[in-house]
């Protein structure tokens, strides 16, 4: 009978010590908020992931893709023929924000909500310029380079060859394997028509000079070309080099994917910025009432979104990488 009092004894100063069976034990020291936050991004990166991986697969995959250097060339202001310097500054704003927001958590920690809020007001203003940056990316793309989730325009020559000039003949701009093209009819001088030769019609126009859909036609400074319904140039060029040197060849769309692998991973992650923001607006505010410092928790909440906008910021690197380096 002793034995056994002194076994329960034994099993009640254990569980009293904080053994294996009480429970309630935070792993990592972490909380059950911060704890949530890490899987929800665990679940996220896969998702950004799965998308990455389906770009790379058909980038590599195809025979002709974009050249970076060619898409991304225009900057705001008429800036051209710079590429990555926008999306260069794009990347700082984000970067740059991801700094001011560690900031704010330190600042957290030592209760000072004077420095939470200011620090915080500056990771809002650099997650708004990344996405009124983008804004324009986005614009200038659909609205200057017609590019769109179904058309890509911006082509990339498989083979080398040579321009057609005056006649029909080859002239002396060369064309380059992998050089990346994009004319559109908005392109071209006002006064095209008038330089424009017009050697026929593949489209139903009602009156002779007046084509209501395609051309074939000639211009001084482009050669011969055709003209899609849709406005876009496609030149016309002879092979010099590869499988089938003499053969005629017709610049064509790029991959359909482009458009639509840019559009749709660029735009997920834009919506990510742009939740960041909002979410940062209200703990924001929350934080300059004195929510968080009644609670003296070393304002874990700013903790949280922060984990949240470094995870932003870690997701755009990649993106970063897979679109404009690759």
């Amino acid at each position: 009978m002793a034995e056994h009092d002194t076994t329960v004894m034994e099993h009640d100063v254990h569980h009293d010590q904080g053994g294996s069976w009480d429970g309630g034990t935070a792993p990592f020291q972490a909380s059950y908020g911060k704890l949530m936050m890490w899987y929800f991004l665990l679940s996220d990166a896969f998702t950004f992931s799965g998308f990455l991986i389906a770009y790379g697969s058909l980038r590599f995959s195809s025979p002709t893709w974009p050249v970076p250097d060619f898409v991304f060339s225009t900057a705001p202001f008429g800036l051209h023929g710079a590429p990555l310097i926008f999306v260069t500054f794009m990347s700082f704003l984000l970067i740059i924000s991801s700094v001011t927001m560690v900031r704010a958590v330190q600042e957290g920690h030592r209760e000072n909500k004077r420095g939470v809020v200011f620090w915080m007001l500056l990771t809002v203003l650099g997650g708004a310029g990344f996405l009124g940056c983008q804004a324009w990316e986005w614009n200038n793309l659909i609205g200057t380079e017609h590019m769109s989730v179904t058309r890509n325009p911006f082509g990339t020559h498989t083979e080398e060859g040579v321009y057609l000039g005056v006649d029909g003949k080859p002239g002396e701009e060369e064309v380059a394997a992998g050089q990346t093209f994009l004319l559109h009819m908005a392109d071209l001088d006002p006064s095209l028509s008038d330089e424009a030769v017009i050697a026929s019609f593949s489209g139903h126009g009602e009156e002779e000079g007046h084509a209501s859909h395609a051309v074939n036609a000639y211009d001084k400074d482009y050669g011969f070309m055709y003209v899609d319904e849709a406005g876009f140039i496609h030149r016309k060029y002879v092979v010099t080099e590869g499988e089938n040197p003499g053969e005629i060849m017709m610049e064509d769309y790029g991959p359909k994917a482009f458009g639509a692998l840019f559009f749709g991973i660029t735009g997920f992650h834009g919506f990510h910025v742009l939740s960041g923001v909002v979410f940062l607006l209200i703990i924001l505010i929350n934080a300059g009432s004195g929510v968080y410092a009644a609670r003296k928790n070393g304002y874990e909440m700013v903790e949280k979104i922060g984990l949240y906008w470094h995870f932003v910021d870690l997701v755009w690197v990649f993106v970063f990488l897979v679109f404009y380096l690759l």
